[in-house]
């Protein structure tokens, strides 16, 4: 008779001790408590911008030497007039110069790139 009740009081033990950690388990997940916050996903159309009036300055001293390239930056559709601008004469390079405003025009200081050299120039326009 006491060995039939032996298994039965550890199989009780046991599950009230499964029931114990599983209710404490539940109280510390309940317990993490995410801040809201905003986040999204979504697709939008990137009108760009049309790149004009592109005039190059040579060097004075040494005219197959480019100083500059300045032009005017017009923004497609409902984009916003762009607030950083950096530009590359040369394909094979991955050096971009910071491009300044004045007025509506764009200008791009560049340090010894030849007109040989210059082979493309690329705009990067950013809002």
């Amino acid at each position: 008779m006491y060995a039939i009740r032996i298994p039965r009081v550890r199989m009780i033990v046991s599950l009230a001790v499964l029931l114990i950690l599983s209710s404490v388990a539940y109280g510390f997940a309940a317990a993490n408590i995410v801040p809201a916050s905003g986040a999204g996903d979504g697709a939008g159309t990137i009108t760009g911008y049309t790149i004009s009036n592109v005039k190059y300055a040579l060097n004075a001293t040494t005219p197959a030497n480019i100083d500059s390239v300045s032009f005017t930056i017009t923004p497609g559709g409902s984009a916003g007039a762009p607030t950083t601008v950096k530009a590359k004469l040369v394909s094979s390079s991955s050096t971009y110069s910071t491009c300044s405003l004045a007025a509506t025009t764009w200008t791009c200081n560049f340090t010894g790139i030849t007109a040989t050299a210059a082979d493309e120039l690329r705009v990067i326009a950013a809002q």
